[in-house]
């Protein structure tokens, strides 16, 4: 069985994430290729027994690339098992409220495509305070301060519960097995 993994990223955490679910999709036996879902001509996904998408969200959505790729799609989606990881800060929240909210990105996409996904997991992106200019980094900083997150921004963070994906993973690869 092949699988594809698609990824829209903004800050780079997203296609991380995609790229280890590939690779750990793999070490569970499945084909996988995988792509930036902005990447035209990439892969048709009526070709693949399933499909994974890995989709930040940023300002309470996700890239319009990712909801317009599921609208194009939607027919070839629904007749394979078909997933998402959505990537966001505030699922790492301490704030039960800011949780629950990222909680619902999903299905304001699922509102904005009219496809619902049935598998989804919520992974803590990352604070790539290396990376922000000086402004972002102090605005970050004071946000995660407020949440009880990392204040350090001498470094980056990950706030990736990778054993908590590596388990989705293999309810994911259960699904395709089930659906062969």
């Amino acid at each position: 069985m092949t699988v594809l993994v698609l990824y829209a990223t903004i800050e780079g955490h997203s296609r991380k994430i995609a790229e280890y679910a590939a690779a750990h999709l793999e070490k569970l036996g499945q084909g996988v290729v995988i792509g930036d879902v902005r990447e035209p001509g990439f892969a048709i996904p009526g070709r693949f027994d399933g499909v994974l998408l890995c989709a930040p969200v940023h300002m309470g959505r996700y890239p319009a690339s990712v909801a317009q790729f599921i609208i194009d799609w939607k027919a070839a989606l629904a007749e394979v098992p078909t997933a998402l990881v959505s990537v966001s800060l505030a699922i790492h929240s301490g704030n039960a409220e800011d949780r629950a909210e990222a909680e619902g990105y999903p299905a304001k996409l699922e509102k904005k495509t009219g496809f619902h996904i049935p598998k989804v997991h919520h992974a803590a992106g990352a604070l790539k305070y290396l990376e922000y200019d000086f402004f972002k980094r102090m605005l970050m900083r004071q946000i995660s301060s407020k949440e009880g997150g990392p204040v350090d921004t001498s470094k980056d963070h990950e706030l990736t519960d990778w054993a908590a994906l590596d388990g989705f993973l293999r309810e994911f690869a259960d699904d395709l097995a089930v659906a062969a």
